[in-house]
């Protein structure tokens, strides 16, 4: 009996994640006929699909399933996002990302908690808590919109590298906070930051060990064994440099981007594959980072609580707004305006205000401050989903618009 119910329960979640391929497959071409990104299309796939629409699908948020996906999901997205970057680029503009990444979080949170205060009116400490949950950006959907929409190099890898090592300090900040609003503790800057800092370097050390091991095995002149295997080792290491930083406290999606970074830069380290490898391995990460992203943003439209957003749904579009519109530039401005090394136009700055969407990262810690039942964590989680849906569905169609807008699109 507990065997056919386990046989059941298997084939459900089969049919259910074929039931997801087919879709945003046909998403995906959508996306493409219309030219958009495809996770604001996936998203909206996801809400038809889910179970306050057609009730297709129901994988819930907390279920093992729905947690591998997305930890996996993210973490080969980085992977990728991470190995198109370039060191030469990087080199004009880490000022930026670094205070980005911190110092940037923290006027983002600031900003957007005032507001939150002022127009939902709750207490300080919750309103703070809800800024430090929206602050950081998402990696899973921008390093897509970034594959998919040729911006000039240095800006999309300004805002794909800010979006995978501000997750780690926008998680930081939000326990932080979490004990000042529980009693527990009180917010300290300096232990933050040093905080990040030790998460930083042991991130970035997992992750450059990790991709410097694997371009050994699959690109040195001598040691190459596993050549022909590149595409599961990708696989092992995304895993390995993941666990290998989260078992020592440390971001495992900082350590996966970085192990995509060295991948990626493998020939400046003498690494250099055979054209034919290289190409077998190129599609089989486009290819899988593609069917990640189909059921990330699918699932999680289709685990949109209308009910639980109808609840705030007004102060929650407000304090999004507010989010967007003022804390956003408020923040770029302050953050690359005065690095002189990269001498930021005013054009990239205003293309970097307006894309910092929301996704998996703050869905996940609105989801674990419900799961401890956290001062306002309703409150939390409604404004949250609002903001993805508002960040994706109204800033990822545009992006290739304001691009062409400002000239930083580029052909190819």
């Amino acid at each position: 009996m507990e065997t056919s119910a386990s046989l059941a329960i298997a084939q459900h979640t089969l049919l259910s994640c074929g039931l997801i391929l087919a879709v945003g497959t046909v998403a995906a071409l959508a996306a493409q006929k219309i030219r958009i990104p495809d996770v604001a299309v996936f998203l909206i796939a996801g809400i038809a699909i889910g179970p306050h629409a057609l009730g297709l699908v129901d994988i819930k948020a907390g279920s093992a399933l729905n947690q591998i996906i997305l930890l996996f999901g993210a973490s080969y997205i980085l992977f990728d996002g991470g190995a198109a970057l370039r060191f030469e680029v990087l080199k004009q503009v880490w000022i930026t990302i670094v205070v980005l990444a911190t110092f940037g979080v923290l006027i983002t949170a600031a900003i957007t908690g005032l507001a939150a205060h002022y127009i939902i009116g709750i207490a300080p400490s919750v309103a703070l808590l809800l800024g430090t949950t929206l602050a950081s950006t998402d990696p899973a959907t921008l390093v897509p919109i970034f594959r998919q929409i040729r911006i000039r190099d240095r800006v999309a890898q300004t805002v794909m590298s800010e979006s995978a090592f501000n997750d780690a300090m926008g998680a930081i900040v939000t326990f932080a906070v979490l004990a000042v609003a529980t009693g527990s503790g009180e917010f300290s800057l300096l232990h933050s930051l040093f905080d990040l800092l030790k998460q930083s370097v042991i991130g970035i050390l997992a992750g450059a060990i990790l991709g410097s091991l694997a371009a050994l095995l699959i690109a040195h002149e001598r040691w190459a064994f596993l050549v022909e295997y590149a595409p599961v080792v990708t696989l092992v290491a995304v895993i390995g440099a993941y666990f290998a930083a989260d078992n020592l406290q440390a971001s495992g999606f900082m350590a996966v981007f970085v192990f995509g970074i060295v991948l990626g830069n493998k020939e400046t380290f003498g690494f250099q594959m055979e054209a034919g490898e290289a190409q077998k391995l190129d599609e089989f990460v486009l290819t899988t980072a593609f069917i990640m992203r189909l059921f990330i943003f699918i699932l999680l439209g289709a685990q949109v609580d209308f009910t639980l957003m109808g609840k705030y749904w007004f102060g929650g579009v407000a304090v999004v707004t507010v989010l967007m519109l003022v804390a956003r530039p408020v923040t770029v401005f302050l953050c690359a305006l005065p690095d002189r090394r990269a001498r930021w136009s005013f054009g990239e700055m205003l293309f970097m205000c307006w894309t910092r969407e929301t996704g998996v990262i703050p869905a996940a810690l609105a989801g674990l401050l419900l799961g401890i039942k956290a001062p306002g964590a309703e409150m939390i989680a409604s404004v949250t989903f609002i903001a993805i849906l508002m960040t994706i569905l109204i800033q990822a169609p545009t992006t290739q618009w304001l691009g062409r807008r400002l000239g930083l699109l580029e052909s190819g």
